[in-house]
């Protein structure tokens, strides 16, 4: 048998990171998880932050961690995390400050306020991004509405996972997949937004090199691998972004499908070869941002899971400790349909007791008012397979093909319920899993960079060998063609 090739992926989310160990051989890839570490946000006097620096203390501990397992030589490491957050550099390469977490509430105001610079439809032209308060760009623009010190000594803007692979490597680049969520990034002209940045007051020369996914950008640092125990493994950028590695990991056999990556965020969209940027994706307010093998992931962000951890989290803060298995089994039990929920309700963003807000929200839109926990998570997930619906029809009419199956991918996969209302809701067939498909992703374009694999379809034959999925058989119904027809009209009411 061949010996197998151990590629290590340091995979962070708003809630964890963990280091993950692939071996490769064979065609088949066996995942191991070394170290989790939780990730958790800071509140400091000027706003909310990610607390990087014990993250970075945390991503050293998995790498000793890894180095030290026995006959287990690192090929190499690479990362990805969550987009559109960043740092900024001096001159000197240091960091001027903790990053700022996206849900901070300093972009409130800021699209609108950078709409009156540079009009909606010419910033959309020019990055084919959809508008979110949380995009970089509105944040640098706060920045710049601020006279920020920092913005104006800054030598170099790196997003998080280009921080964290400097610190690694000690080479200063910007990743396509996670340069592309910025709304800083031109996907036409492949380079940023030069023009656009400098008409909103954003110093252009602090963007700096973009490389694509797969690319090995430098050697792990001689002190860092000393420190560790291993040797100086070859750093590489996979998708650093975590929606961009998940997508790669998607078993499908052909072209044509649909694809969610679950989590705190839900991501939908299709792979399509260029972006779509025209009136109609202005208009459904589309994203598209950088894939693997020259794809771009044409899609759309939508709340997620996120309702449900805050109602969880609120519910603990008042003793009632629950499992997320527990609260899927309440919702099961609680009655259908009892009021619409749009996961993506401006309210819902911020951090917070959302399960007042969800009965705020429908007070305020004249619906019954959900009680009782099940039927507040219950209204939850259906309100994310209704909004699933949403987006695949639009995506649909701008695409102008069917899209099927629904892949679903990412830690949401293990809510069995979300998984049938999502069939369901749509009439089609969703096939979920692999649960861990951005640490695949992320370890099998290491992979790539390394000369093990070839295309992107070699890389989800990987997948499909080494991974295990459940189908779902759609069970249609006119309670749920009553639901979408509310949630559009709340989605037209703003």
């Amino acid at each position: 048998m061949t010996a197998p090739v151990n590629l290590l992926a340091f995979d962070l989310g708003a809630e964890s990171g963990r280091a993950m160990l692939g071996a490769l051989t064979s065609g088949r890839l066996e995942l191991r998880e070394i170290y989790r570490f939780a990730n958790q946000p800071v509140r400091l006097p000027d706003g909310l932050h990610w607390d990087l620096l014990h993250l970075w203390s945390e991503i050293l501990t998995g790498l000793e961690r890894a180095a030290r397992l026995p006959e287990t030589k690192i090929a190499s490491i690479g990362l990805d995390t969550w987009g559109v957050d960043f740092a900024l550099l001096d001159s000197a390469g240091t960091l001027m400050g903790l990053p700022y977490h996206y849900r901070d509430s300093r972009t409130d105001g800021m699209p609108e306020a950078a709409f009156l610079r540079v009009p909606r439809e010419e910033i959309f032209a020019a990055t084919g991004i959809q508008f979110m308060q949380i995009n970089t760009l509105y944040q640098l623009f706060a920045m710049v509405q601020q006279q920020s010190p920092a913005l104006e000594a800054a030598s170099s803007f790196l997003t998080i996972p280009d921080l964290v692979n400097y610190w690694l490597s000690g080479s200063q680049v910007n990743e396509f997949s996670n340069a592309t969520t910025t709304q800083c990034y031109d996907p036409r002209q492949g380079d940023w937004a030069y023009e656009l940045i400098t008409r909103l007051g954003i110093p252009p020369h602090i963007f700096g090199p973009i490389v694509q996914p797969g690319t090995v950008i430098g050697s792990l640092r001689a002190e860092l691998a000393r420190d560790a125990g291993t040797a100086q493994v070859p750093i590489v950028a996979p998708a650093c972004h975590d929606t961009g590695s998940a997508v790669a990991a998607v078993p499908a056999y052909k072209p044509g499908f649909a694809w969610i990556s679950s989590g705190t965020w839900s991501v939908m969209g299709a792979e399509w070869p260029e972006p779509l940027i025209n009136a109609q994706s202005l208009a459904f307010n589309i994203t598209n941002e950088g894939g693997v093998g020259g794809t771009f992931r044409v899609s759309k962000n939508i709340m997620g899971l996120w309702l449900v951890q805050q109602c969880r989290h609120t519910w603990a803060q008042e003793g009632s400790e629950l499992s997320y298995n527990e609260l899927t089994s309440m919702a099961q039990e609680a009655p259908a349909f009892a009021a619409v929920v749009d996961p993506d309700y401006q309210a819902f963003l911020p951090p917070g007791d959302m399960p007042e807000r969800i009965r705020g929200y429908c007070r305020q839109t004249g619906q019954a008012v959900p009680e009782t926990k099940g039927a507040i998570i219950r209204c939850v997930l259906e309100g994310l397979a209704l909004k699933y619906r949403w987006v695949l029809e639009h995506l649909e009419q701008m695409l102008g093909t069917r899209l099927e199956p629904i892949h679903i991918v990412g830690g949401g996969t293990q809510n069995e319920l979300l998984s049938q209302f999502t069939a369901d809701c749509t009439g089609r067939q969703v096939v979920a899993g692999p649960v861990e498909a951005t640490a695949m992703g992320n370890l099998l374009v290491q992979a790539q960079a390394l000369g093990q694999l070839g295309s992107l379809s070699a890389l989800r034959e990987v997948v499909r060998n080494s991974s295990t999925v459940r189908t779902y058989v759609p069970h249609p119904s006119a309670f749920w063609d009553r639901a979408f027809s509310t949630l559009s009209d709340l989605i037209r009411q703003g």
